[in-house]
C-alpha cells in the first residue's frame, strides 16, 4: 500500500494548469509546423505561421496561448494500491485549479450555476473531474483546459445500428461544417463511439486529449481516424476558416461496448490549442 497525500495532487494540478495555458504541447506544435509546410493556401500558411508565433510568445511568458483559459477537465486514474490521506480528493483538485488561476493571473470563466444568476466563482472552479480506479500504486493525472468557442460546437447524436459507419461519418462531417471558423481551426477532434450517452461524451473528451502521434490500437478504428481526418480536410474550411487544406490536425477515436439497439456518437471539437498535459504521482 502506497500512501499519497492529496497536497501532492493539489500542487501537481496547479503546476499543470499553469503549464498548459502557456506552453503548447509538443505534439500540437509539431503538427502545426508540419501543416505550415504542407498547406497549399498562401493565406493558410500565413495564418499557421501566426499561430506558431503566438505559441512561441506564450511560451516566453508574454501572455497565455488564448485569452479563453477555459474550463479545466481532470482525468485522474488512482491505483487500487494507493491510500489517499489529507484533504478530500475533489477539494484538493479544485484547490489546485484555484491556485493556478489566481496566482497565474489566468482568466476566470466559471459561473456557479448555468441558468439564472450565472455568478462568476472568481477562481475558475469547480472543474470537471473524471475518476477511475486502476491497477497499481500510482496516480495518473491528465489535465486539459477547454475553451468554449470550440466546446460549444461539440455534438452528441444517438444513432441506430442501421445507421452504421456512414451515419457516424455524416454526423462527423456535419459537426465540422457547423463548427466552421468559430472553433478556431485547424481542429483536433475527439470522437467517442458506443457505450451510453454519457460514456460516448466522456470518451470523446478523453480522445481529444490523446497525443496527435497516437493511433487507436484497433486497426479498424485507426483506419476510421484517418478517414474522418480526410473528411474534415475535404471541407476546405482551412486555418481560421479562411480556406485551405488544414481544417483539422488530427482525429482521435475511442470506442466501447454498447447495447444491441444503440450507436451513440459524440464529437468533441477542439481548437488548434488543444491544451493538455499529464503527470504521474
Amino acid at each position: 500500500m502506497k500512501v499519497i497525500n492529496t497536497e501532492l495532487i493539489k500542487q501537481a494540478v496547479s503546476k499543470l494548469c499553469k503549464q498548459i495555458c502557456y506552453i503548447m504541447p509538443d505534439d500540437v506544435n509539431m503538427a502545426l509546423s508540419n501543416a505550415k509546410e504542407s498547406e497549399r493556401s498562401k493565406l493558410g500558411k500565413e495564418i499557421l505561421a501566426q499561430i506558431l508565433l503566438n505559441a512561441n510568445l506564450a511560451k516566453n511568458g508574454v501572455a497565455p496561448i488564448c485569452q479563453d483559459t477555459g474550463m479545466v477537465v481532470v482525468f485522474i486514474e488512482i491505483g487500487q494500491d494507493v491510500r489517499l490521506v489529507g484533504e478530500y480528493l475533489e477539494d484538493a483538485i479544485n484547490s489546485g485549479v484555484a491556485q493556478a488561476y489566481t496566482q497565474g493571473y489566468l482568466r476566470k470563466s466559471i459561473v456557479s450555476e448555468p441558468l439564472f444568476e450565472r455568478k462568476n466563482t472568481l477562481n475558475n472552479t469547480p472543474c470537471i473531474i473524471h475518476q477511475r480506479i486502476v491497477r497499481g500504486d500510482k496516480i495518473r493525472l491528465e489535465i486539459g483546459t477547454k475553451g468554449f468557442g470550440s466546446e460549444n460546437k461539440s455534438v452528441l447524436k444517438m444513432l441506430t445500428p442501421a445507421d452504421g459507419i456512414d451515419g457516424v461519418k455524416n454526423v462527423f462531417k456535419q459537426a465540422v461544417l457547423d463548427a466552421g471558423p468559430n472553433a478556431c481551426p485547424p481542429l483536433i477532434i475527439g470522437v467517442g463511439i458506443g457505450g451510453t450517452m454519457e460514456k460516448a461524451a466522456i470518451m470523446a473528451k478523453k480522445a481529444a486529449f490523446r497525443s496527435i502521434d497516437s493511433q487507436n490500437q484497433n486497426p479498424k478504428y485507426a483506419n476510421l481516424e484517418n478517414e474522418l481526418l480526410d473528411i474534415a480536410r475535404s471541407t476546405g474550411i482551412g486555418p481560421q476558416g479562411l480556406g485551405g487544406d488544414t481544417t483539422a490536425l488530427k482525429v482521435n477515436v475511442e470506442y466501447f461496448a454498447t447495447h444491441i439497439a444503440g450507436l451513440a456518437v459524440a464529437i468533441n471539437i477542439n481548437c488548434h490549442a488543444t491544451r493538455h498535459a499529464q503527470m504521474y504521482i
